[in-house]
Protein backbone atom coordinates (compact mmCIF):
# COMPACT_ATOMS: atom_id res chain seq x y z
CA UNK A 1 0.00 0.00 0.00
CA UNK A 2 3.00 2.49 0.90
CA UNK A 3 3.93 2.30 -2.82
CA UNK A 4 0.82 3.29 -4.14
CA UNK A 5 0.57 5.80 -1.97
CA UNK A 6 3.79 7.09 -3.11
CA UNK A 7 2.96 6.95 -7.13
CA UNK A 8 -0.23 8.45 -6.89
CA UNK A 9 1.71 11.38 -4.53
CA UNK A 10 4.37 11.69 -7.21
CA UNK A 11 1.44 11.89 -9.82
CA UNK A 12 -0.52 14.28 -8.28
CA UNK A 13 2.68 16.71 -7.08
CA UNK A 14 4.15 16.32 -10.65
CA UNK A 15 3.42 18.76 -13.13
CA UNK A 16 1.44 18.75 -16.18
CA UNK A 17 0.70 15.76 -18.49
CA UNK A 18 -2.45 14.62 -16.58
CA UNK A 19 -5.95 15.93 -16.06
CA UNK A 20 -5.80 17.35 -12.34
CA UNK A 21 -9.24 16.73 -11.49
CA UNK A 22 -8.97 13.59 -12.86
CA UNK A 23 -5.79 13.08 -10.91
CA UNK A 24 -7.57 14.17 -8.05
CA UNK A 25 -10.67 11.47 -8.41
CA UNK A 26 -8.50 9.30 -8.53
CA UNK A 27 -6.73 9.86 -5.74
CA UNK A 28 -9.82 9.81 -3.76
CA UNK A 29 -10.41 6.27 -4.12
CA UNK A 30 -7.04 5.12 -3.47
CA UNK A 31 -5.31 7.16 -1.10
CA UNK A 32 -5.76 6.64 3.22
CA UNK A 33 -6.82 8.70 5.58
CA UNK A 34 -3.74 9.72 7.72
CA UNK A 35 -5.73 10.73 11.58
CA UNK A 36 -2.04 12.69 12.12
CA UNK A 37 -2.58 14.99 9.88
CA UNK A 38 -4.63 18.48 10.63
CA UNK A 39 -5.74 20.64 7.24
CA UNK A 40 -6.49 24.15 8.42
CA UNK A 41 -8.15 26.72 6.49
CA UNK A 42 -9.19 30.21 7.79
CA UNK A 43 -10.64 33.27 5.76
CA UNK A 44 -10.59 31.22 2.40
CA UNK A 45 -6.79 30.71 2.84
CA UNK A 46 -6.66 34.76 3.02
CA UNK A 47 -5.40 34.96 6.75
CA UNK A 48 -3.47 32.85 9.54
CA UNK A 49 -6.48 34.04 12.15
CA UNK A 50 -9.79 33.10 13.46
CA UNK A 51 -11.35 30.05 15.16
CA UNK A 52 -8.30 27.28 13.08
CA UNK A 53 -5.50 29.74 14.52
CA UNK A 54 -6.53 29.60 17.83
CA UNK A 55 -6.89 25.56 17.99
CA UNK A 56 -4.01 25.35 15.60
CA UNK A 57 -1.99 27.62 19.01
CA UNK A 58 -3.51 25.39 21.36
CA UNK A 59 -1.71 22.66 19.75
CA UNK A 60 1.34 24.02 20.18
CA UNK A 61 1.07 25.16 23.45
CA UNK A 62 -0.38 21.46 23.71
CA UNK A 63 3.51 19.98 22.62
CA UNK A 64 1.31 18.10 20.57
CA UNK A 65 2.59 19.32 16.94
CA UNK A 66 4.82 16.35 17.33
CA UNK A 67 2.39 13.55 17.47
CA UNK A 68 0.75 15.55 14.54
CA UNK A 69 1.35 16.83 11.23
CA UNK A 70 -0.54 20.38 10.50
CA UNK A 71 -1.03 21.80 7.10
CA UNK A 72 -1.96 25.30 6.12
CA UNK A 73 -3.66 26.46 3.13
CA UNK A 74 -2.83 30.20 2.40
CA UNK A 75 -3.62 31.98 -1.05
CA UNK A 76 -0.13 33.63 -0.05
CA UNK A 77 2.34 31.04 1.21
CA UNK A 78 4.42 34.05 2.42
CA UNK A 79 1.88 34.15 4.96
CA UNK A 80 3.67 33.65 8.23
CA UNK A 81 2.71 31.29 11.16
CA UNK A 82 4.00 30.19 14.17
CA UNK A 83 5.38 26.97 14.42
CA UNK A 84 6.42 24.40 12.07
CA UNK A 85 3.77 23.77 9.99
CA UNK A 86 3.69 23.09 6.32
CA UNK A 87 2.29 26.04 4.00
CA UNK A 88 0.36 25.10 0.95
CA UNK A 89 -0.87 27.18 -1.53
CA UNK A 90 -4.97 26.86 -2.34
CA UNK A 91 -6.12 24.77 -5.36
CA UNK A 92 -2.40 23.73 -5.80
CA UNK A 93 -0.69 19.80 -6.13
CA UNK A 94 0.12 19.79 -2.26
CA UNK A 95 -3.38 21.13 -1.20
CA UNK A 96 -5.59 18.42 -3.30
CA UNK A 97 -3.20 15.68 -1.64
CA UNK A 98 -4.13 17.17 2.10
CA UNK A 99 -7.83 17.18 1.42
CA UNK A 100 -7.09 13.37 0.53
CA UNK A 101 -5.03 12.47 3.28
CA UNK A 102 -5.70 14.21 6.05
CA UNK A 103 -7.71 13.10 9.05
CA UNK A 104 -9.20 16.75 9.82
CA UNK A 105 -10.33 19.37 8.38
CA UNK A 106 -10.71 22.67 10.24
CA UNK A 107 -12.04 25.51 8.30
CA UNK A 108 -13.84 28.49 9.59
CA UNK A 109 -15.91 28.94 5.95
CA UNK A 110 -17.02 27.23 2.97
CA UNK A 111 -15.30 24.86 1.41
CA UNK A 112 -13.98 24.59 -2.32
CA UNK A 113 -17.11 22.94 -4.08
CA UNK A 114 -14.70 20.75 -5.74
CA UNK A 115 -13.39 19.21 -2.83
CA UNK A 116 -13.75 15.47 -1.86
CA UNK A 117 -13.68 14.11 1.86
CA UNK A 118 -12.95 10.72 2.38
CA UNK A 119 -15.67 9.36 5.12
CA UNK A 120 -12.78 8.88 7.78
CA UNK A 121 -11.77 12.58 7.96
CA UNK A 122 -13.47 14.54 10.56
CA UNK A 123 -14.51 17.64 8.97
CA UNK A 124 -14.85 19.95 11.86
CA UNK A 125 -16.83 23.39 10.57
CA UNK A 126 -15.62 26.21 12.96
CA UNK A 127 -17.71 29.12 10.93
CA UNK A 128 -16.82 32.99 11.95
CA UNK A 129 -19.27 34.33 13.84
CA UNK A 130 -22.51 34.67 15.47
CA UNK A 131 -25.36 35.52 12.69
CA UNK A 132 -26.83 39.53 12.90
CA UNK A 133 -27.62 39.39 9.63
CA UNK A 134 -29.27 36.64 7.63
CA UNK A 135 -27.48 33.60 6.26
CA UNK A 136 -27.69 31.14 3.54
CA UNK A 137 -30.94 29.38 3.31
CA UNK A 138 -32.71 32.15 5.30
CA UNK A 139 -31.62 34.98 2.76
CA UNK A 140 -34.67 35.62 0.20
CA UNK A 141 -32.32 38.09 -2.14
CA UNK A 142 -28.78 38.42 -2.83
CA UNK A 143 -26.53 40.78 -4.35
CA UNK A 144 -23.08 39.52 -4.11
CA UNK A 145 -20.34 40.15 -6.20
CA UNK A 146 -23.03 39.84 -8.97
CA UNK A 147 -24.31 36.73 -8.36
CA UNK A 148 -28.21 37.36 -8.95
CA UNK A 149 -29.57 33.80 -8.84
CA UNK A 150 -30.52 33.09 -4.97
CA UNK A 151 -31.61 29.49 -5.92
CA UNK A 152 -27.96 28.40 -7.59
CA UNK A 153 -26.77 29.93 -4.10
CA UNK A 154 -29.22 28.05 -2.10
CA UNK A 155 -27.96 24.62 -3.86
CA UNK A 156 -24.67 25.57 -3.41
CA UNK A 157 -24.72 25.74 0.18
CA UNK A 158 -26.55 23.14 1.05
CA UNK A 159 -24.21 20.82 -1.50
CA UNK A 160 -21.40 22.34 1.14
CA UNK A 161 -22.80 22.00 4.17
CA UNK A 162 -23.57 18.44 3.47
CA UNK A 163 -19.99 16.77 4.04
CA UNK A 164 -19.70 19.40 7.53
CA UNK A 165 -19.53 16.82 10.45
CA UNK A 166 -19.54 18.95 13.37
CA UNK A 167 -20.02 22.65 13.74
CA UNK A 168 -19.22 24.62 16.39
CA UNK A 169 -21.70 27.20 18.37
CA UNK A 170 -20.90 30.46 19.92
CA UNK A 171 -25.05 29.96 22.06
CA UNK A 172 -28.11 28.50 21.14
CA UNK A 173 -29.56 31.17 19.39
CA UNK A 174 -26.99 30.51 16.53
CA UNK A 175 -27.78 27.00 17.00
CA UNK A 176 -31.40 26.65 15.94
CA UNK A 177 -30.12 29.86 13.26
CA UNK A 178 -27.09 27.32 11.70
CA UNK A 179 -29.75 24.10 11.37
CA UNK A 180 -32.24 25.67 9.07
CA UNK A 181 -29.87 28.16 7.47
CA UNK A 182 -26.89 25.91 6.59
CA UNK A 183 -29.71 22.87 6.44
CA UNK A 184 -27.22 21.37 8.88
CA UNK A 185 -28.05 17.78 9.98
CA UNK A 186 -24.44 16.84 11.77
CA UNK A 187 -23.20 17.27 15.21
CA UNK A 188 -23.26 21.06 16.77
CA UNK A 189 -20.84 21.69 19.27
CA UNK A 190 -21.87 24.12 21.75
CA UNK A 191 -18.77 25.28 23.29
CA UNK A 192 -18.41 28.57 22.42
CA UNK A 193 -15.50 29.94 19.74
CA UNK A 194 -11.83 29.28 20.10
CA UNK A 195 -10.64 32.57 18.72
CA UNK A 196 -12.22 34.02 21.74
CA UNK A 197 -10.24 31.75 24.44
CA UNK A 198 -7.76 34.57 24.52
CA UNK A 199 -10.33 37.09 25.37
CA UNK A 200 -11.23 34.85 29.12
CA UNK A 201 -7.51 34.02 29.34
CA UNK A 202 -5.68 37.31 27.92
CA UNK A 203 -7.90 39.87 29.80
CA UNK A 204 -5.47 41.52 32.33
CA UNK A 205 -2.82 44.11 32.37
CA UNK A 206 0.25 42.37 31.68
CA UNK A 207 -1.11 40.46 28.50
CA UNK A 208 -2.41 43.66 27.01
CA UNK A 209 0.58 45.85 27.48
CA UNK A 210 2.93 43.11 25.79
CA UNK A 211 0.15 42.97 23.07
CA UNK A 212 0.24 47.00 22.17
CA UNK A 213 4.36 46.58 22.90
CA UNK A 214 4.15 43.77 20.15
CA UNK A 215 1.88 45.94 17.71
CA UNK A 216 3.51 49.10 18.90
CA UNK A 217 0.53 50.84 19.81
CA UNK A 218 1.49 53.89 21.44
CA UNK A 219 0.41 53.54 25.61
CA UNK A 220 -0.62 57.32 26.25
CA UNK A 221 -4.40 57.20 24.64
CA UNK A 222 -7.56 55.76 24.86
CA UNK A 223 -8.41 53.20 21.56
CA UNK A 224 -10.76 52.50 19.51
CA UNK A 225 -11.40 49.75 17.30
CA UNK A 226 -13.79 50.69 14.58
CA UNK A 227 -14.62 46.97 12.53
CA UNK A 228 -17.35 47.32 10.02
CA UNK A 229 -18.44 44.88 7.77
CA UNK A 230 -18.80 44.77 3.84
CA UNK A 231 -21.42 45.57 1.98
CA UNK A 232 -22.52 42.77 -0.72
CA UNK A 233 -23.52 45.26 -3.26
CA UNK A 234 -20.33 47.35 -3.47
CA UNK A 235 -17.45 45.18 -4.52
CA UNK A 236 -14.45 45.29 -7.18
CA UNK A 237 -14.52 41.98 -8.31
CA UNK A 238 -15.52 38.50 -6.91
CA UNK A 239 -14.90 37.88 -3.80
CA UNK A 240 -13.18 41.89 -3.29
CA UNK A 241 -15.00 44.42 -1.65
CA UNK A 242 -15.30 48.12 -1.33
CA UNK A 243 -14.66 49.86 1.97
CA UNK A 244 -18.18 50.78 2.42
CA UNK A 245 -18.06 53.75 5.08
CA UNK A 246 -19.44 57.23 5.80
CA UNK A 247 -17.33 58.19 8.63
CA UNK A 248 -16.01 61.33 8.70
CA UNK A 249 -12.51 61.06 9.56
CA UNK A 250 -11.19 64.29 9.05
CA UNK A 251 -14.09 65.26 11.67
CA UNK A 252 -13.18 62.16 13.76
CA UNK A 253 -9.37 63.57 13.64
CA UNK A 254 -10.07 67.16 14.54
CA UNK A 255 -12.27 66.47 17.56
CA UNK A 256 -10.39 63.33 19.12
CA UNK A 257 -6.93 63.34 18.05
CA UNK A 258 -5.50 64.53 21.55
CA UNK A 259 -7.28 61.70 23.37
CA UNK A 260 -7.75 58.86 21.44
CA UNK A 261 -6.11 56.37 18.73
CA UNK A 262 -8.81 55.21 15.73
CA UNK A 263 -7.42 51.38 14.91
CA UNK A 264 -9.18 50.57 11.45
CA UNK A 265 -9.80 47.09 10.54
CA UNK A 266 -11.04 46.14 7.50
CA UNK A 267 -13.02 42.80 7.18
CA UNK A 268 -10.96 40.02 5.33
CA UNK A 269 -13.48 40.06 2.08
CA UNK A 270 -12.39 44.10 1.86
CA UNK A 271 -9.79 45.17 -0.52
CA UNK A 272 -8.85 48.93 0.16
CA UNK A 273 -5.03 50.93 -0.39
CA UNK A 274 -6.25 54.44 1.08
CA UNK A 275 -3.34 56.76 2.70
CA UNK A 276 -4.31 57.68 5.86
CA UNK A 277 -1.28 59.49 6.26
CA UNK A 278 -2.97 63.39 6.74
CA UNK A 279 -4.25 61.95 9.98
CA UNK A 280 -0.68 61.69 11.91
CA UNK A 281 -0.53 58.80 14.74
CA UNK A 282 -4.59 58.85 14.71
CA UNK A 283 -5.26 56.47 12.52
CA UNK A 284 -3.64 53.03 12.09
CA UNK A 285 -4.63 51.02 9.92
CA UNK A 286 -3.92 47.09 10.67
CA UNK A 287 -1.79 44.80 9.04
CA UNK A 288 -3.42 41.88 7.27
CA UNK A 289 -2.27 39.67 9.55
CA UNK A 290 -3.20 41.30 13.19
CA UNK A 291 -5.34 39.40 14.88
CA UNK A 292 -8.83 40.82 15.98
CA UNK A 293 -9.09 39.29 19.29
CA UNK A 294 -5.42 40.99 20.24
CA UNK A 295 -7.36 44.10 19.23
CA UNK A 296 -10.20 43.48 21.27
CA UNK A 297 -8.02 42.94 24.04
CA UNK A 298 -6.04 46.60 24.06
CA UNK A 299 -9.23 48.90 22.68
CA UNK A 300 -10.69 50.98 25.21
CA UNK A 301 -14.48 50.65 22.75
CA UNK A 302 -15.32 49.19 19.60
CA UNK A 303 -17.43 51.32 16.87
CA UNK A 304 -18.77 48.73 14.58
CA UNK A 305 -22.18 48.40 12.80
CA UNK A 306 -23.52 45.01 11.45
CA UNK A 307 -20.35 42.56 12.34
CA UNK A 308 -20.51 39.60 14.33
CA UNK A 309 -17.14 41.18 16.25
CA UNK A 310 -20.14 42.45 18.31
CA UNK A 311 -21.22 39.30 20.04
CA UNK A 312 -17.00 38.22 20.57
CA UNK A 313 -16.45 42.03 21.83
CA UNK A 314 -19.25 42.23 24.66
CA UNK A 315 -17.54 39.00 26.20
CA UNK A 316 -15.07 41.98 27.02
CA UNK A 317 -18.25 43.83 28.35
CA UNK A 318 -16.85 47.20 26.75
CA UNK A 319 -18.48 50.17 25.49
CA UNK A 320 -19.87 49.68 21.42
CA UNK A 321 -21.30 51.67 19.55
CA UNK A 322 -22.58 50.90 16.67
CA UNK A 323 -22.31 53.46 13.29
CA UNK A 324 -25.43 52.81 11.70
CA UNK A 325 -25.55 55.23 8.71
CA UNK A 326 -27.39 52.81 5.88
CA UNK A 327 -29.95 51.03 8.77
CA UNK A 328 -33.16 51.06 6.78
CA UNK A 329 -30.95 50.17 3.04
CA UNK A 330 -29.07 47.34 4.69
CA UNK A 331 -31.90 46.19 6.21
CA UNK A 332 -34.41 46.38 2.95
CA UNK A 333 -31.88 45.59 0.48
CA UNK A 334 -29.05 43.99 1.19
CA UNK A 335 -29.62 42.04 4.47
CA UNK A 336 -32.47 41.10 6.43
CA UNK A 337 -31.59 40.52 10.63
CA UNK A 338 -32.89 38.08 12.50
CA UNK A 339 -33.42 40.38 15.41
CA UNK A 340 -34.11 43.90 16.45
CA UNK A 341 -31.06 45.54 16.32
CA UNK A 342 -31.74 48.86 17.48
CA UNK A 343 -33.81 47.13 20.35
CA UNK A 344 -31.30 44.52 21.63
CA UNK A 345 -27.32 46.10 21.13
CA UNK A 346 -26.15 47.14 23.92
CA UNK A 347 -24.52 50.42 22.60
CA UNK A 348 -25.54 53.78 21.07
CA UNK A 349 -26.88 53.36 17.76
CA UNK A 350 -25.33 56.67 15.78
CA UNK A 351 -26.67 57.78 12.19
CA UNK A 352 -24.50 60.55 11.68
CA UNK A 353 -20.82 61.20 12.53
CA UNK A 354 -22.08 64.09 15.46
CA UNK A 355 -23.84 61.85 17.45
CA UNK A 356 -20.87 59.27 17.24
CA UNK A 357 -18.15 62.03 18.16
CA UNK A 358 -20.82 63.42 20.93
CA UNK A 359 -21.02 60.37 22.41
CA UNK A 360 -17.28 59.62 22.29
CA UNK A 361 -16.44 62.76 23.55
CA UNK A 362 -19.01 62.79 26.50
CA UNK A 363 -18.67 58.62 27.73
CA UNK A 364 -18.53 58.07 31.43
CA UNK A 365 -18.87 54.31 32.60
CA UNK A 366 -21.45 55.34 35.16
CA UNK A 367 -23.83 57.01 32.03
CA UNK A 368 -23.17 54.25 30.23
CA UNK A 369 -23.89 51.12 33.14
CA UNK A 370 -26.85 53.37 33.67
CA UNK A 371 -28.05 53.52 30.09
CA UNK A 372 -27.01 50.26 28.83
CA UNK A 373 -26.40 48.03 31.77
CA UNK A 374 -28.98 45.92 32.25
CA UNK A 375 -29.06 45.15 28.15
CA UNK A 376 -25.71 44.45 28.13
CA UNK A 377 -26.47 41.44 31.13
CA UNK A 378 -29.52 40.16 28.75
CA UNK A 379 -27.43 40.21 25.67
CA UNK A 380 -24.30 38.07 27.19
CA UNK A 381 -26.79 36.01 28.81
CA UNK A 382 -28.02 35.37 25.23
CA UNK A 383 -25.11 35.18 23.08
CA UNK A 384 -22.02 34.53 25.32
CA UNK A 385 -23.46 31.58 27.96
CA UNK A 386 -20.22 28.96 26.42
CA UNK A 387 -17.14 31.01 26.00
CA UNK A 388 -15.02 29.95 29.03
CA UNK A 389 -11.66 29.76 27.57
CA UNK A 390 -11.27 25.89 26.89
CA UNK A 391 -12.96 25.84 23.31
CA UNK A 392 -9.89 25.12 21.81
CA UNK A 393 -8.97 22.20 24.37
CA UNK A 394 -12.44 20.56 23.22
CA UNK A 395 -11.76 20.58 19.68
CA UNK A 396 -8.62 19.25 19.94
CA UNK A 397 -9.93 16.12 22.01
CA UNK A 398 -12.66 15.95 19.53
CA UNK A 399 -9.76 15.06 17.19
CA UNK A 400 -7.69 12.78 19.42
CA UNK A 401 -10.47 11.19 20.06
CA UNK A 402 -11.08 8.11 17.65
CA UNK A 403 -15.06 8.34 17.37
Amino acid sequence: MAGVINKIKAIILNIGKYSVRGLYILGSYVIPVNDKIILFESSNGRNFTGNPKSIYEEILNQGLDEEFKCVWVFTNTNTEINGNAIKVKKSFFKFLYYTLRSGAWVFDSRHLYYLRKNKKTKYIQTWHGTPLKKLALDMDYIDMSGNQDISIYHDDFKKNTALWEYLISQNSYSSEIFKRAFDFKGEMLEIGYPRNDILINKNNPEDIDEIKTSLNIPKDKKIILYAPTWRDNEYYEKGEYKFATEMDFDKMYNELKDDYILIVKFHYLVKENIDWSKYDDFVIECDADWDIQELYLISDMMITDYSSVMFDYSILKRPMLFFTYDLENYKNNLRDFYFDMVAEVPGPICETNDEMIDFIKNYTEEDYASEFGEKYKKWNEKFNPFDDGNASKKIIELIRNKR
